[in-house]
């Protein structure tokens, strides 16, 4: 009886995690109508800006962390970028995470 007592609570544990790291986590429908703005620039193929002369990063597919800590780091201005710091500045975590989750999802074109 011990013994069931015990798979049971560590089933629930287990169940309570899962639950718990996935509401920290992004929310891909989310972040899907978020990205919006982004398109304008990261998803024109070909697109590069005018100055300073460089192609803009295509960010589809982009591992979901790499994304998360780009973003904080262009809403901290650790990074630099003028159109970047303003746009991760009107974004709270919980919108970084949901479009780094949509993001770090999909399928990057060529």
């Amino acid at each position: 009886m011990i013994r069931l007592h015990t798979l049971g609570l560590a089933g629930a544990l287990a169940l309570l995690a899962t639950v718990s790291a996935h509401a920290e986590g992004g929310d891909k429908a989310a972040g899907r109508t978020l990205v919006y703005t982004c398109a304008g620039c990261h998803g024109v193929p070909g697109y590069a800006n005018a100055y300073p002369d460089y192609p803009v990063p295509k960010i589809a597919g982009q591992n979901e962390q790499y994304i998360i800590n780009a973003l904080n780091e262009y809403k901290s201005g650790d990074r630099t970028y003028p159109t970047m710091v303003a746009q991760a500045q009107s974004l709270t975590d919980q919108n970084i995470k949901d479009i780094a989750a949509y993001l770090s999802s999909i399928t990057p074109t060529k």
